[in-house]
């Protein structure tokens, strides 16, 4: 899809294409089948567990007959993006121009769309690979505002999803992350500030704070990627976006009282930005 010999930016052909512009210059090495099994197998299990460390993650996969030490469950968790969810002391320093924000959620009434945002990356395995895909969430409807896949994670990606967000949707009050060295950047936090929102980070380690994109997580893997093998970026991309407008706009939630998302979304806001 891509041409490099185009006269047009390669940088323009990947916003023609939704893609991350980090993808066009990454050559991935192929991982190992038995080792995409292994980390297929750890997805799925993090879902369950998500208290999960490697040591934990280990013994479960050796119950499993899966030998393997837990170097290497550590190696492959790295790899996907993921860590046991628990809340411990933050007594890691970020990385230099990494400014933490404080968790400003605690307590605060969630009661219309566009009042919170959040967002989250997560592990979608492949056929023969894998990819990570970002969302941005509508705190109050569960709605999925933009989404972007990519086969690196860097902060591309996510730039791309929330620019998109904000082009169609406005902008929120509070935009909630992780502490992910992709929202943590000066690129990502500076979007935000620019467009005059405040930033909310987790707690380091705690699923609680982020909860329903975590939801969102567990609902996209049992619903649609377990139930597939994506033989391409491609074919996820199209497939998780049939899930996502599925998500959005069919099905409920018990939460909603049993509307959509969407429904949710729309049905808050003022009559002028829901026309």
């Amino acid at each position: 899809m891509i041409d490099r010999g185009h006269e047009l930016p390669l940088a323009r052909q990947a916003e023609l294409l939704t893609l991350s512009r980090s993808s066009l210059y990454y050559e991935p090495r192929a991982v190992p089948a038995a080792d995409l099994a292994v980390m297929r197998r750890i997805d799925a299990l993090h879902l369950e567990y998500p208290f999960a460390g490697s040591r934990m993650l280990r013994d479960l996969l050796r119950g499993e007959g899966i030998a393997i030490g837990r170097e290497r469950v550590a190696t492959m968790m790295r790899r996907m993006g993921i860590e046991a969810l628990y809340r411990r002391p933050n007594t890691s320093k970020p990385a230099p121009g990494h400014e933490i924000y404080p968790y400003l959620l605690r307590g605060l009434a969630v009661e219309r769309p566009n009042q919170v945002w959040a967002m989250d990356i997560t592990y979608i395995p492949m056929a023969r690979g894998f990819v990570y895909l970002a969302a941005v969430v509508d705190w109050f409807s569960r709605r999925v505002l933009a989404w972007r896949l990519s086969i690196t994670m860097e902060v591309d990606f996510c730039l791309d999803a929330v620019e998109e967000a904000l082009a169609r949707h406005g902008r929120p009050e509070i935009f909630n992350t992780d502490q992910g060295s992709q929202f943590t950047s000066a690129a990502f936090t500076g979007l935000l500030v620019q467009n005059g929102i405040q930033i909310s980070m987790d707690g380091r380690g705690s699923w609680r704070d982020n909860v329903f994109v975590e939801r969102l997580w567990r609902s996209l893997k049992y619903e649609e990627v377990y139930l597939r093998a994506y033989d391409s970026v491609g074919v996820a991309r199209a497939s998780l976006g049939r899930y996502l407008d599925f998500y959005n706009r069919r099905r409920p939630h018990s939460s909603l009282d049993a509307r959509t998302p969407e429904q949710a979304y729309f049905a808050h806001l003022p009559q002028r930005a829901a026309a």
